[in-house]
């Protein structure tokens, strides 16, 4: 049995006028944020500091990894005003960096990348300072969608890797280790000459060793930023939390990856990918 949470894993409950500001924002443009399908535990601290991770292409994803919050039902239809309403957030809350995700949609031919795109060509017109991160689905793999968001040329290009290899059939029975990795690679080799980001959840019952090889195998797929965060059970229907890991090992990982040469490295329990995304294209530019 899993012991109470630890103290560094407690955080306060969203509340401030920064955070009903950000809220009612989203309200007003009928966006979804990652921030709250996925119960993000840093969630008031960046709504209060003004900053939110838009999750469009709807709520309800065709996958059902056994880690996520986010609801594995039917699709729902694509809303074709969504890449300017997300814009128009962006202009509202003041955004100088934002970060775009999506639930996966294999139900449509492109995966949903000609939505990424025209979201990031509306963002950019409305907003042209802002520098835009996108986290995006393996698209099955599909290079011709994988090339739409390579166009739209992204500051940050980010795709999870998750877990390791030996827990991807439990974890994430719906994808490919392999292919996850390819994403990464394969956009560098089709010419994105931008940051690409990849990030692992950790206390799933992984072993030290299977994550070093994880963050191994990501520099060989020339991934530049990475993120290690704690894994959290979104409820007793999702795969069990195994252990809550100290964070001096997350500081091991850290230092362990930038030996490896990754050019930024987020790695603390409440880390998770979009958080304070801005802070790797600042390190790495200064």
């Amino acid at each position: 049995m899993i012991e109470r949470k630890p103290d560094w894993l407690r955080v306060r409950i969203p509340a401030g006028s920064g955070y009903q500001e950000v809220r009612g924002i989203l309200d007003k443009y009928h966006l979804n944020t990652v921030c709250d399908e996925a119960i993000c535990p840093n969630r008031g601290q960046c709504f209060q500091s003004g900053t939110a991770t838009f999750m469009i292409l709807g709520r309800n994803c065709t996958r059902n990894c056994r880690f996520c919050n986010v609801t594995g039902a039917t699709p729902e239809k694509v809303d074709a005003g969504e890449p300017l309403n997300v814009a128009l957030a962006v202009r509202d809350l003041g955004l100088k960096y934002v970060v775009i995700t999506s639930v996966t949609r294999d139900d449509l031919p492109d995966g949903g990348a000609g939505h990424f795109a025209g979201t990031v060509s509306e963002i950019r017109r409305i907003n042209p300072e802002t520098k835009v991160e996108l986290l995006i689905p393996d698209f099955q793999g599909d290079r011709d969608a994988l090339m739409k968001i390579i166009e739209c040329n992204p500051d940050v290009l980010g795709h999870n890797i998750e877990t390791v290899p030996s827990l991807y059939s439990r974890v994430r029975p719906e994808a490919d280790y392999i292919q996850s990795l390819e994403v990464l690679s394969n956009a560098k080799e089709m010419g994105y000459t931008g940051k690409t980001k990849s990030g692992i959840m950790v206390g799933l019952g992984e072993t030290e060793s299977e994550v070093i090889s994880v963050l191994k195998d990501l520099r060989k797929h020339n991934c530049d930023f990475l993120t290690v965060g704690q894994y959290l059970t979104p409820s007793k229907l999702h795969i069990p939390l195994v252990e809550y890991i100290h964070p001096d090992q997350f500081k091991k990982y850290k230092d362990k990856a930038y030996s490896m040469g990754f050019e930024y490295v987020a790695s603390s329990p409440l880390v998770r990918s979009s958080y304070m995304a801005h802070e790797a294209l600042e390190h790495t530019n200064t």
